[in-house]
């Protein structure tokens, strides 16, 4: 079937954008999607899922990859940093009044000399000072980045609680925000529950805010991810399987990296990088179940949940969260998905 950017709009009140995290992760809506729609709190999770179930999170931590400063000429530039390219070159994204040219310089948070090498695509190639590794640097210098619909500021509170209690491999440049929701006692319930964790690692890259630029779907060209598959995350998910449990995904990222790496059939472990675009029709194949927050109009992420469980159930599920109030994206409400078997 073909499916065309139109398929995939709603309309959405400005205002349930939420700009803010919750007091705690846990005090966030689940709505439990299915026949019928139930509204439940985060911390009913545990009344979802049965022992042998297995979570999968993605253990990416968020970088501080915007930095501020001016070219050799004078004028103002804005860089986000989009994926690390060894210890001290990246591709970035640049924001400037004229496109810096290969070989000129950007001095940086006033402590940075930066030298742009060239274009890959529409990206920068960066070169960051000699010394200190990349992460380091942008740790000391850079800022944390907070999506384009925030519109505010990154301050302390974000520094905590735009980082999942798992974060653990740098290299984001957005949160995996379904895993936003947990917090330690919520995870040590799960586990006393008997329900498993397993972790994939996926760097989020700004591209996952880029609008969809063409109207029919089929000359979408989706942007690419690095993810790492661990051995034991494979085992687990095949115990889990051979068990007749289900493999919950954490997160459209958990997904996207299970499913890039179980292409051909068979889940892989290692090192790839994923280019994976899932519209309805999809065939998913380690995916039983996906905890997941509310997503942009018109974005591939709503295209991939609506392939997961069926458009109009997602289109059902939508028109409930507004009419109730929910609150979308990053620091929104999340939802419980099980699969379409059809």
């Amino acid at each position: 079937m073909s499916w065309t950017l139109d398929d995939f709009d709603y309309p959405l009140p400005q205002e349930l954008i939420a700009q803010a995290p919750l007091n705690r992760r846990t005090d966030s809506r689940l709505l439990q999607v299915g026949a019928p729609l139930v509204d439940l709190r985060f911390s009913d999770l545990p009344t979802l899922l049965s022992p042998g179930d297995l979570l999968v999170f993605n253990d990416t931590r968020v970088i501080h990859a915007r930095l501020f400063g001016i070219k050799a000429t004078g004028g103002q530039v804005e860089v986000m940093v989009e994926r690390p390219l060894g210890a001290h070159e990246a591709l970035a994204q640049l924001r400037a009044s004229k496109t810096p040219k290969p070989g000129s310089w950007l001095h940086l948070e006033g402590a940075l000399d930066v030298e742009v090498i060239g274009r890959v695509g529409e990206f920068f190639h960066l070169r960051f000072p000699d010394g200190d590794d990349l992460v380091t640097l942008l740790e000391r210098h850079g800022h944390l980045p907070l999506p384009p619909y925030i519109e505010r500021a990154a301050g302390n509170t974000d520094e905590s609680r735009y980082q999942t209690v798992f974060a653990r491999n740098p290299g984001s440049v957005a949160a995996p925000t379904a895993g936003l929701h947990f917090d330690e006692t919520l995870l040590a319930r799960l586990a006393g529950q008997g329900v498993g964790s397993a972790f994939i690692t996926l760097n989020v890259g700004a591209g996952t805010f880029q609008p969809v630029r063409v109207h029919d779907l089929s000359e979408h060209k989706m942007h690419t991810e690095a993810y790492f598959v661990p051995p034991a995350t494979v085992d687990a998910i095949a115990a889990t399987k051979a068990a007749g449990k289900r493999v919950v995904c954490v997160g459209t990222t958990s997904m996207r990296a299970l499913e890039s790496a179980a292409r051909d059939g068979q889940l892989k472990a290692g090192n790839a990088e994923s280019d994976l675009f899932i519209l309805p029709g999809y065939h998913f194949n380690v995916a039983d179940a996906l905890i997941t927050n509310f997503h942009l109009p018109k974005s591939t992420l709503l295209m991939l949940v609506s392939a997961f469980t069926g458009m109009d159930t997602i289109r059902n599920a939508y028109a409930h969260a507004i009419a109730e109030r929910y609150r979308f994206f990053s620091y929104g409400d999340a939802m419980f998905l099980t699969r379409n078997p059809a």
